[in-house]
């Protein structure tokens, strides 16, 4: 077995915990999907029940959008992953919150912050929420 089939196999099962932790039933992704609930047992069993089944890319497009997207990522490799783009765009808010980004960046690596040149860990903070606001413009 490849060391990606067993990367892929764990990755399933950690999705099916996941699932359960959020409380969203394979029931519910079963009709939501049109994937059959029973098909959906074997690519995320019940740990330690059994081996997932490898599942084939035709069933990954049928559970976007029947499953988190963050959850689905994780059948990908680092740095990937599968991302909803949206129908329609405001750029003029998309424009203000980038610049509102670049400039608390830019204020960031200076000699008098707390980490000097680096960027510290309260400004780190500022940056990941003014880039939240990036990515939900």
């Amino acid at each position: 077995m490849s060391d990606a089939t067993v990367i892929v196999r764990q990755r399933q099962l950690a999705i099916r915990r996941e699932l359960d932790r959020r409380s969203i039933p394979l029931k519910q992704v079963s009709f939501d999907s049109g994937v059959p609930y029973a098909t959906l047992l074997t690519y995320f069993p019940v740990e330690g029940s059994r081996e997932p089944a490898m599942m084939p890319v035709c069933a990954l497009y049928s559970l976007v959008g029947a499953v988190p997207a963050d959850l689905l990522s994780l059948l990908l490799p680092p740095g990937h992953a599968i991302l909803r783009v949206p129908e329609e765009l405001d750029h003029d808010e998309c424009t203000h919150r980038v610049q509102e980004y670049l400039t608390e960046k830019a204020k960031a690596p200076r000699p008098d912050s707390p980490a000097g040149r680096e960027i510290s860990e309260c400004e780190d903070s500022v940056l990941r929420l003014k880039f939240a606001a990036v990515k939900a413009a």
